[in-house]
Formats: structure tokens, C-alpha cells, sequence
């Protein structure tokens, strides 16, 4: 399927990061992993904010209907001749 990929000066010959990359991404590794501990918190901040929220309501003011009641059986209907 991928027999022939061009090279690049990026990766080997068996597709492994060379130096190159390696020196190209070191100056982004820690903005990047900064951005991701951010990122990471407010996901964190948000969703214990929501379920705190939630579990303080009592949802008293939510009308729960009664059962409802189960239809009448009916008898099936009689086969009669047509006429």
C-alpha cells in the first residue's frame, strides 16, 4: 500500500524521527505542553463546576407525571363469515 513514500529529511529510512525534527520541535515542547495543561484545567474546571451544580439542585419544582395506567384488554375480535 505505502511501498514508496518519498523521503524526507525528517525521518529514516525506517520512518523514525531524525535529529532534524527533533531540533525543529524543541523550541514549541513547552509552549505546547503549557497549552495543553491549560487546555486540560479549564476542560477539568468546567465539568466539576457543572456536576456541583447539578447535584445542588432537588429538581422539586419538576412535576412528575403519575404512572400511566394500563389499556383495557379487548377481547379479539370473533371471526364471523362475510356474507
Amino acid at each position: 500500500m505505502f511501498e514508496h513514500l518519498p523521503h524526507t529529511s525528517y525521518y529514516d529510512r525506517r520512518n523514525r524521527p531524525m535529529g532534524a525534527l527533533l531540533r525543529a520541535r524543541q523550541p514549541f515542547l513547552v509552549r505546547n505542553a503549557l497549552s495543553l495543561a491549560g487546555l486540560a484545567g479549564c476542560t477539568l474546571a468546567i465539568y466539576s463546576y457543572t456536576i456541583r451544580a447539578v447535584s445542588q439542585d432537588d429538581f422539586e419544582d419538576v412535576i412528575v407525571p403519575d404512572a400511566p395506567s394500563k389499556p383495557v384488554q379487548q377481547p379479539p375480535p370473533s371471526k364471523q363469515p362475510q356474507p
